[in-house]
C-alpha cells in the first residue's frame, strides 16, 4: 500500500512547486518508487511532476470532481507507488464556499485522507514571526495536521536558526530549508511556469534540485511522517466520456493544456488517442472519429497557425461529418481570428463565428459548472460538466453561433448561454474537468 503526504503553503508563490519537485527528484534518485498528483485545475504543475517521478501525474480537485471520481484518481495515481505526493494549490485553506469537503481546497484533500501535510513557509522578509503563522495554520482545523514544516528562501544560517528556534516550542519539526537562489526558480508566464515540455534543460535543473534536497532536506525524517493511502474502492474512473473510439488529440507547443485524467479514462474505457500538430501544419487523421483542440498558447503561434493551410483546410473537412471540440485555446483556434499581443489580426479556422484579441487583455479565472444545451462531446444535453477557466483573452467578435452550455461560476452566479456550436462543432472557453 502507498503512503501518502500533502505539500501546502500559506499562500501561492510560496514555492510548492519548487519544494514538491526537488522531493520528488531527491527520492527517486534514491530509488523510491514516488508519484505525485496536483491539487486543483492547475494543468502545467503535472507535466513537471511527471518529469521529475517518470510516472503520470494526475489532478484532485475536490469541488470539480465529484468524491468518488476523486477516490478512483486518487488510487490511480498511487498505483504501483511506495509514496504519493500531492502539490496544494494556492494557501492550504484557500478555495471557494461550497459543501463541505468539495470547496477546492488542499485542506479538503488532507481531510478525506487523512493526509500529514508539510507546510512550505516563505521567510523571506521574516524569522520568529513565522512561529506565528505557523501556530495559526496548525490551530485553524484540527482535521488537518501540520507535521512538519520547510522553510523557502532562507536568508543565512543565522536566519535559519531564528526561526527553527522560535517553531521548536510548536512541536512541529523543520524538515529542510531553501536558500534564497533565483537558479532554484522556473521560469514563468501569464499562465504559470513556461511548460515543461518548452525546458530543453529540464533534466539538468530538476538533477540540480535533487542535490539540493538532498543536502537541505530530511528525507528519511519526511518518508517516516507518511502515512498509508487508501481510497474508498470506487469504479468510476470516466470523468468525460471519450467523445470517439479513435480521438484525433492536438498536440504540441500551440495546444497542450487537456488534464492527464481525462486521457487516462478515455484510454482506459477503449478509446485510442492519435496526436497530431497543428503547428506542424498536419490535419487530424482521416481514419478517426472525433477531434479535441486542448488549450494552450495559440496566441504565441498565432502567425504560424494562420499560415497551416493543411491544417486549416484538413481540419474543416474532418469536421463536415464529425465532432470537433475545442476548449479555451483550441475555441480560439477555431474561430473568424485572433489578435496577438501586437494587436496584428491571424485568420483562423472559421468554424466558429467569433474572434479574440490578446491586444486586449482581461483576466477570466474561476471554477465553472456547465448546463450542456445540446449533444457533444462534452455529454447529452441537459448534463452537467465542472470545470475552470483562466486566461487573458477577450472576445472581440461574439458571432452568430448557437451557444454550447449555461454557465455558472462556483459561488452558483449565472454567467449566461457561453461557448458555441455550428453543425459538428463546438467549443467554450473552459476546460472540462469532470461531469457532475
Amino acid at each position: 500500500m502507498a503512503r501518502g503526504l500533502i505539500i501546502a503553503a500559506t499562500r501561492s508563490g510560496s514555492g510548492k512547486t519548487t519544494v514538491t519537485l526537488a522531493l520528488l527528484a531527491a527520492l527517486a534518485r534514491r530509488g523510491v518508487k514516488v508519484r505525485a498528483a496536483k491539487a486543483g485545475p492547475d494543468y502545467i504543475d503535472p507535466a513537471f511532476h511527471a518529469a521529475a517521478s517518470a510516472a503520470p501525474s494526475f489532478n484532485l480537485d475536490s469541488w470539480a470532481m465529484p468524491p468518488p471520481l476523486i477516490d478512483a484518481v486518487t488510487a490511480r495515481a498511487a498505483a504501483n507507488a511506495e509514496l504519493l505526493v500531492i502539490e496544494g494549490v494556492m494557501g492550504l485553506f484557500d478555495g471557494v464556499a461550497g459543501a463541505p469537503g468539495r470547496c477546492g481546497t488542499t485542506a479538503d484533500l488532507a481531510r478525506r485522507f487523512g493526509l500529514p501535510v508539510l507546510l512550505v513557509l516563505d521567510v523571506h522578509g521574516q524569522s520568529q514571526s513565522a512561529a506565528a503563522v505557523v501556530r495559526g495554520f496548525a490551530a485553524h482545523d484540527p482535521a488537518v495536521r501540520i507535521a512538519g514544516v520547510i522553510l523557502n528562501r532562507v536568508g543565512s544560517e543565522r536566519h535559519r536558526a531564528l526561526v527553527t528556534d522560535a517553531l521548536a516550542a510548536l512541536d512541529i519539526p523543520v524538515l529542510g530549508a531553501l536558500p534564497r537562489d533565483q537558479q532554484l526558480a522556473l521560469p514563468e508566464r501569464h499562465l504559470g511556469l513556461v511548460q515543461a515540455a518548452e525546458h530543453a534543460d529540464l533534466a539538468a535543473r530538476l538533477d540540480h534540485l535533487a542535490g539540493v534536497a538532498s543536502s537541505n532536506f530530511d528525507l528519511d525524517r519526511t518518508l517516516a511522517l507518511a502515512t498509508p493511502l487508501a481510497p474508498a474502492t470506487s469504479t468510476r474512473i470516466v470523468a468525460i466520456d471519450p467523445p470517439g473510439q479513435r480521438i484525433a488529440l492536438a498536440s504540441d507547443q500551440a495546444f497542450s493544456f487537456i488534464y492527464p485524467h481525462v486521457l487516462d479514462a478515455w484510454r482506459r474505457a477503449g478509446a485510442e488517442i492519435i496526436p497530431f500538430s497543428p503547428l506542424a501544419d498536419e490535419a487530424p487523421e482521416a481514419t478517426c472519429d472525433a477531434c479535441w483542440l486542448p488549450g494552450g498558447y495559440p496566441e504565441l503561434f498565432a502567425g504560424a497557425l494562420a499560415a497551416a493551410d493543411r491544417f486549416r483546410t484538413g481540419l474543416a473537412r474532418f469536421a463536415e461529418t464529425r465532432p470537433a471540440h475545442g476548449e479555451c485555446g483550441g475555441y480560439m483556434v477555431l474561430g473568424e481570428g485572433l489578435e496577438d499581443s501586437s494587436g496584428q489580426r491571424h485568420a483562423m479556422t472559421g468554424l466558429l463565428g467569433h474572434a479574440t484579441s490578446f491586444a486586449r487583455r482581461k483576466l477570466h479565472l474561476g471554477y465553472r459548472e456547465a448546463r450542456l444545451l445540446v449533444d457533444g462531446p462534452l455529454g447529452k444535453s441537459g448534463g452537467i460538466v465542472r470545470g475552470h477557466e483562466f486566461h487573458y483573452a477577450s472576445l472581440i467578435e461574439t458571432g452568430n453561433d448557437a451557444p454550447l452550455v449555461d454557465l455558472k461560476d462556483a459561488a452558483d452566479n449565472s454567467l449566461g448561454r457561453a461557448g458555441g456550436r455550428r453543425h459538428n462543432v463546438s467549443g467554450t472557453f473552459f476546460h472540462a474537468i469532470a461531469w457532475n
